[in-house]
């Protein structure tokens, strides 16, 4: 095995920060991401119309085999829409997995309804479906199925259940762009799905988020909702309470170029992963996602599991690599352990054990296009030499 990389080695003198360090994750804006910027900002079409909207809503909506895409400003927003739109209320309850970024149950508390935790299925790590029928109540009105770090839930099961007990079903594809389900992408498996395009996200717009859907009459109901509650038909006339969730023409101009370079970047994350594997499959003490025979993912981060026999703890390992200059994050803390929900967790009895285990143990490992297959030895080599 060659020794492994010193990344903190030729640092910029008075930076604090290594020169040769690694992030965990970096946007790859290497096409026509500047010249379509600079075309939207010279046309003057820099708000929410916009030539670049349009496209970027047609294209993506072809992507994910749906008939409507809705930009709008940011993930999250997508997730508080999508639960105005399908009119949850004061006192719903939705299901949502608690092995997830803490904006998929924020979005539940925007519309006043309440997060109802699930374990974490150890066959995806996403929402376990077997979990869902002990969850449900009289005031369950619907589940958000994330589809965690790329891998997509198990929908067909999630969607059965949903409809024997009269529930509707949100993706949160935050974390899967373009991933596929049994031969279908994520985005066109339930009522509607939700996308984010944060930086650190498989494609970016800095800030930014979207719905794919293919229901004429929500889609419409959103569209509403999304810009003030105008009537589409009458100026300047609101027949509802509206928000201004609306994405920037600017925005789209950055989406355009990165939908057309989609495939070299989601084949890149996957070549990455696999290089991972490569190298860490004998590594004793460490696991990697599980992914499903029906599953092609979409890796957003790399993700191992320090086990028992690996020799130390996570979080000794993190230290490790960020002290040879590796940029890493522990998984998600669960929703049902962090304050703003932990009383009505405690007061249902939750128990989580997967969810807990994985989040107590898990790495997110640096993955982005831009990252080097030197590089991802050199990472693994140092993983290597801790664990022994």
């Amino acid at each position: 095995m060659t020794m492994p990389l010193d990344f903190r080695q030729n640092s910029s003198e008075g930076s604090g920060v290594s020169s040769r360090s690694i992030p965990v994750a970096r946007p790859d804006l290497t096409g026509n991401e500047e010249r379509y910027v600079v075309d939207a900002i010279r046309s003057s079409w820099i708000s929410s119309t916009g030539p670049y909207l349009d496209r970027f809503e047609a294209e993506f909506a072809a992507a994910c085999h749906a008939d409507a895409c809705l930009g709008v400003s940011n993930g999250t927003v997508a997730l508080h829409l999508a639960l105005l739109a399908l009119d949850v209320r004061p006192g719903d309850e939705v299901l949502v997995p608690s092995l997830t970024y803490v904006a998929t149950a924020n979005a539940c508390r925007y519309v006043g309804a309440e997060p109802v935790f699930i374990d974490s299925d150890p066959a995806t790590w996403c929402l376990d479906p077997g979990r869902i029928e002990a969850a449900i109540t009289r005031r369950t009105r619907g589940i958000i199925a994330v589809h965690l770090y790329g891998h997509p839930a198990d929908m067909d099961a999630i969607n059965h259940l949903a409809a024997v007990h009269g529930l509707w079903v949100v993706e949160d594809a935050a974390e899967a762009h373009f991933a596929t389900y049994k031969g279908r992408p994520v985005g066109s498996l339930a009522r509607c799905a939700t996308f984010s395009f944060y930086g650190n996200k498989i494609i970016t717009s800095g800030e930014g988020g979207a719905l794919t859907l293919s229901d004429p009459q929500l889609a419409l109901r959103m569209r509403t909702l999304r810009g003030q509650g105008v009537d589409p038909e009458r100026r300047y006339f609101f027949p509802i309470t509206g928000h201004n969730f609306r994405m920037t023409n600017v925005a789209a101009a950055l989406l355009c170029a990165q939908l057309e370079r989609r495939d070299s970047i989601v084949a890149r994350r996957r070549r990455i992963q696999a290089l991972y594997h490569e190298h860490l499959q004998h590594c004793p003490g460490l696991s990697f996602q599980p992914i499903a025979p029906w599953a092609e993912v979409t890796p957003w981060l790399m993700c191992v599991v320090i086990e028992d026999d690996f020799g130390c703890s996570r979080d000794a390992v993190m230290a490790q690599l960020g002290a040879a200059g590796i940029d890493t994050r522990p998984f998600f803390i669960p929703l049902h352990t962090l304050p703003p929900f932990r009383e009505e967790a405690a007061a249902r009895g939750d128990r989580l054990p997967h969810t807990e285990r994985l989040a107590a143990r898990g790495i997110n490992l640096p993955t982005f296009p831009g990252l080097g297959d030197d590089e991802v030895a050199a990472i693994c080599d140092v993983l290597l030499s801790i664990s022994r």
